[in-house]
């Protein structure tokens, strides 16, 4: 049994995710105490109990301390089995995150997932769907994944009601990635997403990041988006000469729209002053995916405290050195492996 202390580094929800992630890969069972203390609401929410439910169903797991506001869960995995599933957060809470669980056990299983989930897609406290879709996937495609998803509707905070579906293939050993350093943005699209909020919104948005970060302008395009509550999501999708990255500001009621592009543009700005492949949130995310294909390494920025203590859950559960080093003043270098 891996004791795990949850209020340790970062001490958020990834923790938990984190354990429950490589718990399912190497069949270790794990006990985390403290979960979530460093927050204002300490313990378990709905939708880390919805990603517990997960990681139960897919593994007939064996469980303990799943309830609303516990601090303490014991997780004993049993075998990971492909099929259809479906999972609802039941708030605005993150479907994303908790694909994100699941994703890497069923991805060495023997037989095809679908996942259909329901919740939030698109909310301020995790990667959008877009972010999923167009950078996350990428990478685990260019390791050997089969993987297709659809967005059905979209679901802001707070109404959430959003759907997603995923299909999982089994891809065996996953490949290594390494990365050189980025040369050269090839391209730029802006989006704004928006329901039951006025066009000219989503219209001025556009308008305000083309010309702070000298997008062309019919590459940034306004989307009404069906959704059961109001929303506003604006995203920059970037294209490199070693990969994709994707960052996303949210609107919300009473925020200034010029206040939330200058947010999504600081995060452009300090991606350019990097000459990193990998952004801030993706460079926690591809740890486990490299982990278990036993090598790889990448370019970002600083490491976030969310990075090393994604580092230091990893090498509880499986033996394999991760180096983070500076090379220069903005950039990084995270090697996973021998």
């Amino acid at each position: 049994m891996i004791i795990i202390d949850g209020s340790f580094g970062e001490g958020g929800g990834q923790i938990l995710r984190t354990s429950l992630s490589l718990s399912l890969i190497t069949k270790k069972p794990f006990e985390i105490r403290n979960i979530r203390a460093n927050r204002s609401k300490p313990g378990l929410l709905r939708q880390h109990l919805t990603a517990i439910e997960a990681a139960k169903t897919i593994s007939q797991a064996q469980v303990g301390g799943a309830a609303l506001g516990s601090s303490c869960l014991v997780f004993e995995p049993g075998k990971v089995q492909g099929g259809n599933y479906r999972f609802s957060v039941g708030t605005a809470g993150s479907t994303i995150l908790v694909l994100q669980t699941i994703l890497p056990a069923l991805l060495i299983t023997e037989n095809k997932s679908e996942i259909l989930l329901e919740g939030g897609t698109h909310n301020p406290f995790a990667p959008p769907y877009d972010f999923m879709e167009d950078v996350f996937f990428g990478y685990l495609r260019k390791m050997g994944a089969e993987i297709t998803s659809q967005i059905e509707q979209y679901g802001f905070f707070p109404a959430g009601g959003g759907r997603i579906k995923t299909v999982i293939h089994p891809a065996g050993q996953l490949k290594p990635l390494h990365f050189s350093r980025r040369k050269k943005i090839i391209k730029q699209t802006a989006l704004a997403y928006s329901n039951l909020i006025p066009d000219r919104i989503g219209q001025q948005e556009m308008i305000i990041i083309s010309r702070a970060l000298n997008i062309n302008k019919t590459n940034c395009k306004p989307k009404s988006v069906p959704s059961p509550g109001p929303g506003n999501a604006v995203i920059v999708k970037l294209e490199s000469d070693q990969g994709s990255e994707c960052f996303t500001a949210f609107g919300e009621k009473r925020k200034p729209l010029e206040k939330v592009c200058q947010e999504l543009i600081n995060q452009v700005e300090e991606f350019y002053n990097s000459d990193g492949t990998i952004g801030h949130y993706l460079a926690d995310q591809l740890l486990i995916p490299l982990a278990m294909a036993g090598s790889g390494s990448y370019f970002t920025s600083q490491p976030s405290q969310h990075t090393l203590t994604n580092i230091e859950i990893i090498q509880k559960f499986l033996d394999i050195p991760i180096r983070c080093q500076a090379v220069s003043e903005t950039t990084w270098q995270i090697h996973v492996g021998g």
